[in-house]
């Protein structure tokens, strides 16, 4: 095949997860692109559900149609407390895989200047005029490419960057006798044995016998299913049953590292999503960030005439708070309990909220950070800060 014949499209998407999806969905609601030719490319056809996003909000988003349950309370506890958060204006909300790819590949499949192709990726090279995409099957070229496969080694072969993972494995059980709270999700119990490192359970009930119960760990190191899998049982029993069903399993590792991606970009590739840091570093959470960054990067098409992918990323002071977090949990894991009880067992939850989201102002951010052990926090700023130069 020679150059003439490579297919060309004005913007190719390599990897179809939730950064993909969602800019390209919000691509089709400015109503700004129905001129330019549109290819995603990957090996999954996204058929399955595979996974569940959470995300807290105030106001109406265009994912409403898609939530599948919303809480409007909260539980935070550890050995020594329990605390039930009203966080009202926010309600805390839960969307399945499927539901959204199914959304978003409707709406897809209604645009004919989109095209959705099930191949893997093998090769990217940007040109001076171009960038040049290869498949197994195939070759494309495109003006402008946004990467979203991840390439972990990029983050884990460095050391000047803590990387942890934020890595779990869920149960959608359904049990015999009622033991949840339908109205509560328990967004981080500490309960459970620390073992040296970070670790809690996550539990998003649907009804008094029915929940996803996720065995969750913010440290460096996976364990066997067979560990997590067991503290999934044990707490169960805490809960007062050990008679229940699995009607689902999901399991992943979410990278956490202020590992700057950004830098990767050039004038015509763009890495989204956890290739680009769109991940929050300090917690692992991927909705409610891609959601920003999704919006800002159609806003950034949009309105740059002359477009180069190095200018969208900005670095804002909570990438630095990040960076501090993920010292002190790199080199003390065991201290991520505390650190969070001293931000959850007084501190206002809508502040927290708003903080974790990135849209406090300063004073505000003191006020949050002030809660937690300050110690471990002037020594990682010490380090990051002074040591560093």
């Amino acid at each position: 095949m020679n150059s003439s014949q490579i297919p060309h499209y004005d913007y190719i998407f390599t990897g179809t997860g939730l950064a993909s999806l969602m800019t390209v969905y919000k691509m089709i609601l400015s109503g700004k692109f129905t001129d330019k030719s549109i290819l995603l490319l990957d090996q999954d056809v996204k058929k399955t559900n595979d996974r569940t996003w959470c995300f807290w909000q105030k106001e109406k988003s265009v994912w409403d149609t898609v939530i599948y349950k919303k809480w409007d309370s909260a539980l935070f506890a550890n050995k020594d407390f329990k605390r039930n958060l009203e966080i009202n204006p926010y309600t805390y909300n839960k969307i399945n895989g499927l539901d959204f790819y199914t959304f978003i590949f409707d709406e897809i499949s209604k645009h004919s200047n989109i095209t959705f192709l099930n191949e893997k990726v093998t090769d990217i090279n940007e040109l001076e005029t171009h960038v040049f995409v290869g498949t197994e099957e195939n070759r494309y070229t495109c003006n402008f490419l946004f990467n979203s496969i991840y390439t972990k080694a990029f983050a884990e072969r460095q050391t000047q960057y803590p990387v942890l993972q934020q890595h779990f494995v869920g149960w959608f059980v359904k049990t015999k006798k009622e033991v949840f709270n339908p109205e509560e999700a328990t967004f981080m119990d500490f309960s459970v044995e620390q073992k040296g490192n970070t670790r809690f359970m996550y539990v998003l009930p649907t009804s008094k016998t029915e929940a996803l119960i996720e065995y969750t760990l913010f440290s460096e190191k996976l364990l066997p299913i067979e560990e997590y899998e067991n503290e999934i049982k044990l707490y169960l029993q805490k809960l007062g049953t050990s008679q229940f069903q699995i009607l689902e399993k999901e399991q992943g590792s979410i990278p956490m590292t202020c590992f700057p991606f950004w830098k990767r970009n050039t004038n015509r590739v763009l890495n989204i999503g956890t290739a680009g840091g769109w991940t929050k570093a300090s917690t692992g959470y991927t909705f409610k960030n891609s959601d920003k960054k999704s919006s800002e990067l159609v806003d950034f098409i949009e309105n740059t005439e002359s477009l180069s992918m190095t200018a969208f990323h900005k670095r804002t002071r909570f990438w630095f708070y990040d960076l501090l977090l993920l010292d002190i949990l790199y080199r003390h894991n065991e201290l991520g309990s505390s650190i969070f009880s001293s931000l959850f067992k007084k501190g206002n939850p809508k502040l927290i909220f708003k903080f974790l989201d990135e849209e406090t102002t300063f004073v505000e951010d003191v006020k949050v950070i002030l809660k937690c052990p300050k110690i471990p926090f002037l020594k990682a700023l010490f380090r990051v800060i002074f040591l560093s130069i």
